[in-house]
């Protein structure tokens, strides 16, 4: 589900629209079952739009979602007094998919060197990291807090709310099902209002910023540092941009339909040091690695605190892809956390404090997007050459973009870091996100720069490979 293809917009429309006339047409048969049906039909056209994606994705969702509910089912049924042993079969099971999709080659051939044919180029499909995390955590908290089993629609709508589906935010069962639970089509205008305004925000993030940044991302230059770090600032934003893209559009799409999914992305850019970052990007993901392993690993009350904060992140590295490049920038991140709750008590200005965080943030970067530990190494040593900052190299930099492109490169910033201030404002004057771009005359300049400035080409949602 691209929010950035009008294909999307097309089936959504004609989605609800269907959903619309099927409610007029049998309105005095549905009298007294109106909540069945919107429920039936929400599972409906998010079923529908899956597999409009892909019809694998849309099998090993639906495979993923049962196994959960039926083996749920069973543990609650037949095993409620030792239910908590039954989690280290029913997890591995409801992990099993992704663990084959995403980790089976790089288990087999990169780590023990087995040379497996028939797993290389396996596609994960969309979004299977999301929903499979979302419903361990929610098998963890239906038999830890001793929850009841819900209806199976209600459970299969809090596993497969579209907006939220395939990239997230990744949802708990306390927050979303109580929704799931209550849901009806509404249609309310203050929700509609609000969400429209999300979605105006997400898409702009995505298709004006994200997407052009993307056209001027170049990863094959390893000899000049100036270029290394062009490329790990346009990725930087990129991703930034490309997420909470998505992750905003989705939360419109739930507001339109009176469901509220949280906030996934705070302004993370706007940081002063690494805690704080990790506290406003990917949230609902640093949450549940927090509550499902780092408290149960003992957190940070242990005199190996730092060994957890290790494990955690070495673990989230691993989430976002299977390559030792994941793993070293879960592991960067580690050292910088643990560096900083190290020097706790050191208070630098705000500016200096920002710029070193962001430093941290974008060095890292290389080793998400370099897959090649080679030329990744290259680059990092190439980054921590001081004679590698010569003038000419610099020169050889500015060289290699056409005179156009320097134009165009330099607006585009100029309009990024505009956008990065009137986040700042909003988080330091409102301590509301985005505030200030939900304004509606900003919203209308949004709408005007993403018709305008939105490149011909569209690139995928980058978290869709995850």
């Amino acid at each position: 589900m691209n929010f950035a293809e009008l294909r999307f917009w097309e089936y959504l429309l004609s989605g609800i629209g269907i959903i619309a006339g099927l409610r007029f047409l049998f309105s005095g048969w549905l009298k007294g079952k109106e909540q069945w049906f919107d429920k039936l039909a929400l599972l409906g056209l998010g079923l529908a739009l899956l597999i409009a994606v892909s019809w694998v994705t849309f099998i090993i969702y639906l495979v993923v979602s049962l196994v959960t509910y039926v083996g749920l089912g069973w543990i609650q049924r037949f095993h409620a007094r030792h239910a908590l042993k039954y989690l280290w079969i029913l997890i591995p099971l409801q992990l099993l998919p992704l663990v084959y999709y995403k980790y089976a080659d790089f288990l087999a051939n990169g780590v023990l060197g087995l040379d497996v044919s028939s797993l290389r180029g396996l596609l994960i499909p969309v979004g299977i990291s999301f929903y499979s995390f979302q419903l361990v955590g929610f098998v963890v908290d239906t038999l830890v807090f001793k929850h009841p089993l819900p209806r199976l629609v209600d459970c299969m709508n809090f596993a497969g709310f579209f907006p939220q589906l395939v990239a997230g935010p990744i949802e708990r069962r306390g927050d979303l099902l109580p929704q799931m639970e209550n849901f009806r089509f509404r249609w309310l205008p203050k929700d509609i209002d609000d969400g429209v305004a999300w979605i105006v925000v997400g898409l702009f993030f995505k298709c004006c910023l994200a997407d052009n940044l993307a056209n001027y991302f170049n990863r094959s230059i390893a000899d000049n540092a100036y270029q290394i770090w062009l490329a790990n600032l346009l990725f930087g934003l990129r991703i930034y941009y490309d997420f909470a893209g998505y992750s905003l559009v989705a939360i419109g799409l739930g507001r339109c339909l009176g469901v509220k999914l949280t906030l996934n992305f705070m302004s993370p850019y706007c940081s002063t040091d690494i805690g704080e970052f990790w506290r406003r990007w990917h949230i609902t993901l640093s949450q549940w690695f927090r509550d499902y392993l780092y408290v149960p690993l003992g957190g940070g009350r242990v005199r190996f605190w730092a060994f957890n904060i290790a494990v955690v992140f070495v673990v989230s590295g691993v989430w976002h892809g299977a390559g030792w490049n994941f793993i070293l920038w879960g592991a960067l991140h580690a050292a910088f956390l643990i560096v900083v709750r190290l020097t706790g008590k050191l208070r630098l200005p705000a500016v200096l404090a920002w710029s070193t965080t962001m430093l941290a943030v974008f060095v890292s970067w290389l080793c998400f997007y370099e897959v090649d530990t080679t030329r990744m190494f290259a680059k990092l040593g190439m980054l921590l050459t001081p004679h590698a900052y010569s003038v000419s190299a610099l020169q050889s930099t500015v060289a290699a973009i056409p005179a156009g492109d320097r134009i165009v490169l330099a607006c585009l910033f100029g309009l990024v870091a505009t956008t990065l201030m009137a986040e700042w404002q909003s988080v330091r004057r409102l301590n509301d996100s985005y505030a200030y771009l939900r304004k509606k005359p900003v919203l209308i300049g949004l709408v005007i720069l993403t018709v305008l400035l939105a490149p011909g080409k569209n690139n995928g949602f980058i978290y869709f490979a995850f």
